[in-house]
């Protein structure tokens, strides 16, 4: 049996959107950071820093919201430990027609569909975002 630490790490903000809540708290590694950054960068959510309490680390990701609306409405797990998915550069779709972001792994580390397609890069996609 394998754990899937990223679905987890986006059930946590899927959960955090729909009770409201201002952060939500994971366990640390690094993907999830860097996925928190992606997300951070192209503008989902506001922040997301490194804690270290009880000398553990932990995420914590301040969610964003507009009018009381969540900027994210969706945040979908697409490559799992069952079934990988990966595409090369020219496969890669856009989301909600270029609404949304899929966030994928590749030889240059974790990156944006946006950033894949200009390096002409594919690679394994994490989840897609809109």
């Amino acid at each position: 049996m394998s754990i899937d630490v990223i679905g987890d790490f986006l059930t946590i903000i899927r959960n955090g959107l729909m009770s409201s809540k201002s952060f939500v708290i994971a366990p640390y590694s690094g993907l999830k950071l860097e996925v928190a950054n992606i997300l951070k960068e192209e503008g989902f959510i506001k922040d997301a820093a490194l804690v270290e309490q009880d000398s553990r680390k932990y995420i914590k990701v301040f969610l964003k919201y507009v009018d009381g609306e969540s900027v994210i409405h969706e945040i979908k797990r697409i490559s799992r430990p069952g079934r990988r998915d990966y595409k090369t550069a020219a496969d890669i779709k856009p989301v909600i027609g270029g609404l949304g972001l899929s966030i994928l792994t590749t030889s240059k580390g974790v990156i944006s569909h946006k950033q894949a397609k200009e390096l002409g890069i594919g690679g394994e996609v994490i989840c897609t975002v809109w």
